[in-house]
């Protein structure tokens, strides 16, 4: 309590201390910020008020009639859990194991697990770990099967596809469900039951769940992790509402049996790429999420959110400093979406719903606006008067302590002084991080990707590539700055 209250404190003092003549001396400035500010709050207020409305009224009513439906239907279908494992330390895996295998013996048609490994010794321990579940549930052991693929090291998509045509190979019913889970995750014990309801429509093509975070590392890492998850709980309530999810979540997500083992998915799960003007073909390292979520948004299906099933994400800090972890994975997770979101604004806003084409959209004009108020900031200080930095920061402070307080109301709990400068950090890190990307989008890497013992010499048409990104990405930094400039009259 004390720390909000210096923190508080400090705002007010900040806006207390600036001269009265200085705010005449930048109004347009601020004029500039504040009509930005407008639209982004006006657009985040949408969206508070449409997650709000989805968990009061729309998502309790979907699932009642989900579940009368299911009951009506008399069917118990079976589920297929596809886990990936590659370079997980022993203990999370038998964490995240355990939980599976607990959900899989208490799914009322049955379960089976199809692992993806590449070690040897990450069969043993899944092994070890289904004896020790199902020594409690011997009613159950007849429903409950196991698979593990070995495959060598050559990425998840190539281990998702494997295993893909291995469930394949089992003969899904068509209202089966296949539960694609991360190898850091652990997925609720009641998952099955609870969400197998909602693919009684035939038109539901994959859920996902909401999530909360185990983090591994320091305070400000975990506190990060903490914010974002409660942001997203916010944004998908709203996307869900339309019917439209913005991602399949990686770590974990639930889609019907029938479209995960079609081979058309498989394909773009194994090999996803985009042909780029400039950068040619770009084949997909990561983002299999997103390759997932194309697939099924360009085929009209419903993805949905279930905000009352929860996944625990194992999350560990990467590197030893909070913000060289922060940057690799927004890198990572940023590199992902803005490589999908071209082809899918692309696709006919109504045949992907207005709302969900637009947010697609607003994710790619939110890294301009969220760098634009800055950047006026910056000018006005250095042309203008020092003292808009104040007024500024004071802003800052208010506006995302206040935003703190509404997201963090929808988790129902208080959250710590660190989460406002945590989340000025996520806006504005991560839109530099997003406009680096989206000049580079050739750019990929897995965060337990093994480094190269060698340095290969650079072929030259990738060093022209790499030196037209770097033209091409200070050539629109220096038109944001000369139009923020001539909007706020600062030069």
């Amino acid at each position: 309590m004390l720390a909000h209250v210096i923190y508080l404190l400090s705002m007010t003092i900040l806006a207390l201390s600036v001269p009265h003549p200085t705010v005449s001396a930048v109004s347009g400035t601020l004029i500039t910020v504040g009509l930005i500010g407008a639209w982004r709050y006006a657009w985040a207020g949408i969206n508070l008020a449409r997650a709000a409305y989805y968990l009061k009224f729309a998502y309790p009513r979907r699932r009642r009639l989900a579940a009368e439906a299911y009951v009506a239907r008399g069917l118990r279908d079976h589920a297929y859990f596809l886990v990936t494992t590659y370079k997980i330390a022993p203990d999370i895996s038998t964490r995240v194991y355990r939980s599976i295998f607990e959900a899989a013996y208490n799914a009322a048609g049955g379960a089976t697990i199809v692992a993806s490994i590449v070690d040897e010794a990450d069969a043993r321990l899944i092994r070890r770990v289904m004896e020790s579940v199902a020594a409690r549930h011997p009613e159950s052991q007849a429903m409950v099967g196991l698979k593990i693929d070995k495959i060598a090291g050559t990425g998840k998509r190539d281990a998702l596809a494997t295993s893909l045509r291995s469930i394949a190979r089992l003969n899904p019913g068509r209202n089966d469900i296949v539960v694609f889970v991360d190898g850091d995750s652990c997925v609720p014990i009641d998952v099955v039951d609870r969400s197998l309801p909602f693919f009684t429509d035939p038109a539901v093509g994959a859920v996902t769940t909401d999530e909360l975070s185990d983090t591994q590392g320091g305070r400000l890492f975990r506190d990060w992790f903490d914010l974002r998850f409660s942001q997203r709980h916010v944004m998908m309530s709203s996307m869900s509402l339309s019917e439209r999810v913005l991602t399949l979540t990686g770590r974990m997500s639930i889609f019907r049996a029938s479209l995960a083992t079609d081979p058309g998915f498989v394909e773009l799960v194994r090999h996803d790429f985009i042909d780029h003007w400039r950068l040619g073909r770009v084949n997909f390292l990561t983002g299999d999420d997103k390759s997932t979520w194309f697939w099924l948004l360009q085929r009209g299906y419903k993805m949905l959110y279930l905000p009352d099933l929860c996944t625990l994400s194992i999350e560990t800090q990467p590197y030893p400093s909070f913000f060289g972890s922060a940057i690799v994975l927004m890198t990572r997770w940023f590199g992902n979406m803005l490589r999908t979101n071209g082809r899918a604004l692309a696709l006919p806003a109504s045949q992907i719903g207005y709302f969900t084409w637009w947010s697609v959209l607003d994710q790619a004009l939110s890294i301009w606006t969220t760098l634009a108020g800055p950047a006026s900031i910056l000018l006005a200080a250095a042309f203008v008067s020092p003292w808009i930095l104040p007024i500024y920061f004071a802003w800052v402070m208010f506006t995302r302590y206040g935003f703190c307080t509404v997201i963090m109301a929808f988790r129902g709990r208080s959250f710590p002084v660190t989460f406002p400068f945590l989340l000025y950090f996520s806006q504005v890190g991560g839109a530099v991080v997003k406009s680096f990307i989206l000049f580079r989008l050739d750019r990929q890497k897995w965060t337990r990707q093994a480094a190269s013992g060698s340095r290969k010499p650079v072929p030259v048409g990738q060093r022209w590539r790499a030196l037209s990104s770097t033209y091409m990405h200070c050539l629109a930094l220096g038109w944001l700055i000369l139009g923020v400039a001539y909007v706020g009259n600062i030069i």
